[in-house]
């Protein structure tokens, strides 16, 4: 059914599923309105800037890499993603060694979709991190997500698997849940 709609002064003539895209356009424009203060988390490093190996929250090693990690990699102790282990993070600047506690402010977060698993990354630093460095880590996942992608096709595991790039911190964590006393920390599928 078509109806009117007033733009300027002509009137144009759209469709309800027309109006639908365009409401849904405007709402993923909107700007993000990010907390006044950032959170801080402590984060446990699992893989360090520059490591080849990639291991899991448990410390199992998960596959060898062709290309060094380029930032710390690590979860927040006590607090599970969607996908069933712990929230991953990221940690901005100079290598950290392997089980490493840092307190870090959490700028923002990546998302990226494993086997069809929402996974949180929460992108960390003590210092908020640049335009470039915000882009860089960006383009780190979307590339990650495509790397990811082979390797699941060549383990034949099924699902999608793509980064849906950056987002607030804080929506990140307030999708992560507390891990409960003696609750397994893992995912809920074998990466």
């Amino acid at each position: 059914m078509l109806d009117q709609t007033d733009v300027g002064s002509a009137p144009e003539r759209t469709t309800a599923p027309e109006r639908a895209a365009v409401a849904r356009a405007r709402s993923l424009a909107a700007p993000v309105v990010a907390p006044l203060v950032a959170p801080v988390v402590e984060v446990v490093i699992e893989i360090p800037r520059g490591s080849f190996l990639k291991r899991g929250s448990d410390g199992s090693l998960d596959f060898i890499s062709p290309l060094p990690c380029p930032y710390n990699y690590g979860s927040v102790p006590g607090l599970l993603g969607l996908e069933g282990d712990l929230l991953d993070a990221v940690v901005l600047g100079p290598r950290l060694a392997r089980g490493s506690r840092v307190r870090v402010t959490a700028h923002g977060a990546v998302g990226l979709m494993d086997r069809g698993l929402y996974d949180d990354k929460l992108i960390c630093a003590r210092e908020p991190p640049s335009a470039a460095q915000c882009a860089r880590v960006v383009r780190f996942f979307w590339v990650y997500g495509w790397a990811k992608r082979l390797l699941n096709l060549l383990r034949l595991h099924p699902g999608v698997t793509a980064s849906r790039g950056w987002g607030p911190a804080s929506a990140a964590l307030a999708r992560a849940r507390v891990v409960p006393p003696g609750e397994r920390q893992g995912p809920v599928i074998r990466f």
